[in-house]
Formats: C-alpha cells, sequence, structure tokens
C-alpha cells in the first residue's frame, strides 16, 4: 500500500442504510479489496479500489438505543467525526421514507464543514424515483445520487462520483501525500502516556492531559521538528476493549484512531511497561500491524520498573513472545515522566519511515535470492522441486517483492519467512513489514 490513502466517512441518522451500503461495497467485489484484518477494524473499516483508484472507506455508524437524545448526540458525534478525519463526506438519507427533521439536524452540522459532501438516497429499488424525491434538495448538498444497498443498484455510478468528489477535494484517490513530513500516529490503550508524550517533545500543554482514561477523544495534529526534519504528530484517543465500549464516543474514539493509523507513515504503539504486554495492546498492535505502516513500540513508565543488568533484555524477550508478528519492530525503554530516551524514539522513527520507503535493485536483489537457494533447498512435494526464477521489488510503503516461481503450491510459509529473514538480514527494513507475492510462469504482468 503506496502512501496514505484518502478517506470517505459514511454519516447519517438511523436506519437509513448506512452500514448496509458499506458492506455491499465491502462485499460486492466491485473490484473491492477484502477487509482489513484486526479484530477492531471490524465492519468500519475497508480498502476500497474503484477504476484503478483505492480510499479508505469508513462506516462511522454507532448504536442506536432508541432514545431520540441519544440518537442526536450519535448523530452530531458521527458529523464531528466525518468533519474532522475525511476528506470527502458521504451523506446518507432514505430515499422512501423522504426528507425527516433529523435529516435536516445532520445537514445543519455538516454544513458548517469545508469538506466535500455527496447526498445519497438509498432504499430507491427498481429505478423509480418516488414523488417527494426532490425535496432532498432543500438538505443544500445538490441532487441526491439514488442507490439501492438491498439491491445492489445504482452503486457504480455511486463509487464514480466518490472518486470525482475526491479529485474535486484535492484528495487523489491512492496517491502519496506531496509533503515530507513524517506523519506520526501514537496508539495506545488509555492513560500510557499517549498526550503526555506529545507535550514532552513539543514543550507545551498541546493536548490534554488526565488521569482519567479517554481525555483525549479526538485525533490531534502537532507539527514538530526535530534535527532538520519535521514530524506531525497525531495523538489519538486510546483504544478500549469492546467489552468496555459503553459509550458512543468511545466507538468514534476508536474509529478516529483507524483514521490517524491510516493517515500516518509510521505507528508508534505505546505500551504501559509496569502492566506488560495485555490482550489490548496485542489488538491494537494488531491494527497498526495490518495498516502496512511502520511501527515502533514505545514501552513507557520504565522509570517504575524494578531492574537490573538483565531486565532490559529480558523485557525485550517477553514482548518479542506475545508480539512475534511485529518481530521487525524496533522498541524504545522510555519516560515520557522524567523525559528518558524521547529523541532517541524520533530518531528510530525517522529511520524506520526511511525503511518503508527502500527499493532494492533489481540486480543485487536476485544475487541475494540465489545465494540464499544455495544455501538452503526449496521445499519439494512429490519429487518436484520450488524453482525462483526471479524476484523484483514492485511496491513501497510497504515494500512488495515479486517472485516469479514455477508453483505457487510448493512456496511453503517457512521458506517464504527464510527468504524474508534474508533480505532483512542484508538490508535491514528495520521498522516495515514486507510483503511478498508468488505469480507462476505464464501469469499475466502485475
Amino acid at each position: 500500500m503506496a502512501g496514505t490513502l484518502p478517506i470517505v466517512a459514511v454519516v447519517g441518522r438511523p436506519n437509513v442504510g448506512k452500514s448496509s451500503f458499506f458492506n455491499r461495497i465491502v462485499g460486492s467485489r466491485l473490484s473491492i479489496v477484502e477487509d482489513t484484518p484486526g479484530v477492531t477494524r471490524d465492519r468500519i473499516y475497508a480498502e476500497a479500489e474503484w477504476c484503478g483508484k483505492r480510499f479508505a472507506l469508513i462506516d462511522t455508524g454507532g448504536i442506536d438505543d432508541g432514545k431520540s437524545d441519544v440518537i442526536f448526540s450519535q448523530m452530531r458525534e458521527q458529523a464531528m467525526v466525518a468533519m474532522d478525519m475525511a476528506d470527502l463526506i458521504l451523506f446518507m438519507v432514505d430515499g422512501k421514507e423522504g426528507v425527516t427533521a433529523q435529516d435536516r439536524e445532520v445537514a445543519e452540522l455538516l454544513r458548517h464543514t469545508s469538506k466535500k459532501v455527496l447526498l445519497i438516497a438509498n432504499k430507491i429499488d427498481g429505478g423509480k424515483l418516488p414523488d417527494d424525491y426532490y425535496d432532498f434538495y432543500e438538505l443544500g448538498f445538490g441532487g441526491p445520487l439514488p442507490v439501492s444497498a438491498a439491491n445492489m443498484t445504482g452503486l457504480g455510478d455511486a463509487l464514480d462520483e466518490i472518486l470525482a468528489g475526491l479529485s474535486e477535494a484535492g484528495a487523489a484517490a491512492g496517491a502519496e501525500e506531496d509533503d515530507d513530513k513524517i506523519k506520526l500516529a501514537i496508539v495506545g490503550k488509555p492513560n500510557v502516556g499517549k498526550s503526555s508524550f506529545v507535550n514532552a517533545l513539543v514543550g507545551e500543554n498541546r493536548v490534554i492531559v488526565s488521569d482519567i482514561p479517554g481525555t483525549t477523544r479526538d485525533s490531534i495534529d502537532t507539527p514538530f521538528a526535530y534535527e532538520g526534519e519535521d514530524f506531525v504528530l497525531i495523538d489519538t484517543a486510546g483504544m478500549r476493549r469492546k467489552s468496555k465500549v459503553t459509550e458512543n464516543i468511545e466507538h468514534y474514539s476508536v474509529v478516529r484512531a483507524i483514521a490517524a493509523i491510516e493517515r500516518s507513515n509510521v505507528c508508534l504503539v505505546m505500551i504501559d511497561a509496569t502492566e506488560g504486554v495485555t490482550e489490548q495492546d496485542k489488538k491494537i498492535a494488531g491494527l497498526a500491524h495490518d495498516s502496512g505502516k511502520g511501527v515502533v513500540l514505545a514501552l513507557n513508565k520504565w522509570d517504575l520498573v524494578e531492574k537490573d543488568t538483565k531486565t532490559m533484555d529480558a523485557y525485550r524477550k517477553k514482548i518479542r513472545a506475545e508480539l512475534p508478528f511485529l518481530a521487525y519492530a524496533p522498541d524504545v525503554f522510555i519516560s515520557v515522566k522524567d523525559g528518558q530516551r524521547l529523541r532517541k524514539v524520533l530518531e528510530t522513527v525517522s529511520v524506520v519511515n526511511s525503511n518503508c520507503s527502500l527499493r532494492i535493485p533489481t540486480s543485487p536483489l536476485n544475487s541475494l535470492i540465489q545465494d540464499a537457494i544455495g544455501m538452503k533447498q526449496p521445499p519439494s512435494d512429490k519429487g518436484k522441486r520450488l524453482k525462483i526464477y526471479y524476484v523484483s521489488q514492485v511496491g513501497v510503503q510497504p515494500p512488495l517483492f515479486s517472485f516469479k516461481i514455477n508453483k505457487r503450491d510448493l512456496m511453503h510459509f517457512s521458506y517464504s519467512r527464510y527468504l524474508e529473514n534474508r533480505i532483512r538480514d542484508v538490508y535491514g527494513f528495520t521498522g516495515t513489514p514486507i510483503s511478498f507475492v508468488f505469480r507462476e510462469k505464464g501469469d499475466g504482468d502485475e
């Protein structure tokens, strides 16, 4: 996945079909890629592709308990989330029911944004527009796009308009951002010191700090320069376990955190060293890993851990055992309170950011792979051995390598991991995941 993706958010009152629309786009296979893995991302996040352009689709819908005051609170929070993070907002209404007071309330909130808003009328079945269809013009966002998520009609036209809207908004779908700033998303469960970390670096209280978990509810961007490099520090709301997401606002905190990860270059996963790696830490780290962005682990409150000369090594081994999928991620043991190793974090992030965009020339890459084959023979099955004809790097952020081989079934996971380790031994790629794609001889060009 190259660069940061533009974000499209779906908002609207309850029961207009926001989630159905989202699920149809994700599951319809209309050139749409699968949901990105990750427990917290389920059903609210997907990467979409249409006509060769890619964007992130986010369903902001929360939980509806049926109380009018709570519904309005949810609608307001949805609108604020979308206005805060999205490049393009899809305002969804029920085309059958017509304009409602709640639709007008959402419209009033969205009028205060400078973001592009597309009005979508769902539940328009059979291509026949209802008599009051044109009443939707009063909402102030032009003519609504008629779709039926249930019958999968109008989705192609809607996707065309989404791409056009992103282009008009100046967010080139799937394009890398043109600035050189390192965007660092700081993620972790509540009360691990994320906001204090930002404040310690900038030397002023830019973010509210409190011992009460969940104080930071928005993703807050703070520009920052260090050693001639420009950073954007994105402090995110702490992500709670699902069993504790009782307030709708916590749902939107997760949505914001996912959006922050998506538009970052590197994720700083902050863990409370006094507690060790918890299940929630694993889920949050999984989000960062699944995003394909660079990852750095920051073990905060290290000053509170009783230690001797062997403590750090023992702790590091334990972390690696708990987070085996982040074996490539460097770790920094810090104390935000004492200002310990905070600059080391930025230096590490800078290295990781460079590694995410590192390219290996084709000739030395193939020499490396051939040497690896000479050291360890490829696997075989029923007398047929895996052959690797050619390797090239075809992408960055994260680095992606294409292997031309004789038979895909012969490429065992263990051998793939061996080849990855050989590449890392020579070229490092510290802090960034790397991906392989295996193509058989005779497959079409990528």
